[in-house]
């Protein structure tokens, strides 16, 4: 079995765990993009997880106009589609929101985060080869989680039963992810998925973090990029080869 084959594997039963599991408090809306957008995920898998790697960069779960859309993490129409030449079918969830409707690739509206974290490796790196040469971007949760007024929900706000159940089968991904790739770093996008790795992998692989691209973080909104990369190499995450025009 290839390594995308393993990956994708992982994910299907992750999600067949995930489907039994009920969410109450502020959670009305739970859509899973590994479900109705796996083609175009299957895709990025098959394309760019083929040989193992040194970082793995890991967010927290889909933003509303990106995962969420495509099925890539981080998936910001515009660059899944014309920088990782990535576009395939996507269905819709079972239980969709009125206000958050899932259209894919048709979605007009940029999300934010994916825009700056794929940007900034473009940047980097020019081309995808160079970027997946030595990388790849998964996240810790699939699920999106919206409230009845479809506001966005994060992992962390969810009951504590509710976070444990949810925890145990995505830390169980990420170590396959690990166990899988073999990567030297493990690098949280933002502070959540990075204290999700250092407890569910340990010592096992060296961690690290950077600052999140959303807008929603006030320090992500003044040269994220600039300030994303050096907080990598003062930690000494290798970035691979870089593009000789950056």
């Amino acid at each position: 079995m290839s390594l995308a084959s393993e990956l994708l594997a992982s994910a299907d039963r992750l999600c067949l765990v995930l489907s039994k599991l009920r969410f109450g408090g502020a959670v009305t809306h739970v859509y899973n993009p590994l479900e109705y957008a796996r083609a175009p995920y299957a895709m990025y898998l098959e394309r760019f997880a083929a040989t193992r790697k040194k970082v793995l960069y890991f967010g927290m779960n889909p933003g509303p106009y990106g995962m969420t859309q495509t099925g890539i993490p981080f998936g910001e129409i515009a660059h899944v589609r014309d920088w990782l030449g990535i576009e395939a079918p996507v269905s819709r969830p079972p239980h969709e929101h009125p206000k958050r409707p899932v259209v894919g690739f048709a979605c007009t509206r940029s999300e934010v985060s994916g825009a700056r974290l794929w940007g900034m490796f473009k940047a980097l790196y020019g081309t995808p080869a160079r970027f997946f040469a030595h990388a790849l971007v998964v996240n810790y949760c699939p699920l999106v989680f919206m409230d009845d007024g479809g506001r966005n929900v994060t992992p962390d706000k969810l009951a504590p039963p509710e976070r444990a159940a949810l925890y145990a089968p995505c830390n169980e991904h990420l170590r396959t992810v690990v166990a899988t790739l073999t990567p030297s770093w493990v690098v949280g996008v933002g502070k959540f998925a990075e204290s999700r790795a250092r407890e569910a992998l340990g010592d096992d692989v060296q961690i690290g973090t950077m600052p999140h691209p959303s807008p929603a973080n006030p320090n992500a909104n003044r040269d994220w990029a600039g300030v994303a990369q050096a907080a990598l190499e003062a930690q000494g995450v290798p970035l691979g080869e870089l593009n000789p025009r950056a």
